[in-house]
């Protein structure tokens, strides 16, 4: 099973809405919130979440017309003996 979530970075955020900007930076309207990406699956090979890395990073990039090097994308992975669903282990099926 594969999960995602979709966020903005919390400190750019407050900086955003007038926050957390350092003294020295002038507050503007301007939208600078990093997307964050996360994604709950089971273990994968790493090739293939450099894949995964990859095409996330792009669809951001195209969609939001945003640098790839504002897109962060976390891969959180969970072994099969810690979730389930349907109310049986991943392990057990």
């Amino acid at each position: 099973m594969l999960m995602a979530a979709v966020g903005n970075c919390p400190l750019v955020g407050r900086a955003a809405r007038g926050g957390l900007v350092p003294p020295n930076r002038k507050r503007t309207r301007r939208s600078s919130a990093m997307p964050i990406v996360t994604i709950q699956q089971g273990p994968r090979d790493t090739e293939l979440k450099r894949d995964l890395v990859r095409r996330v990073t792009d669809a951001f990039v195209d969609a939001y017309r945003i640098p790839a090097e504002t897109v962060q994308v976390w891969i959180h992975e969970v072994p099969a003996d810690s979730w389930g669903a349907a109310g049986t282990l991943t392990a057990d099926r």
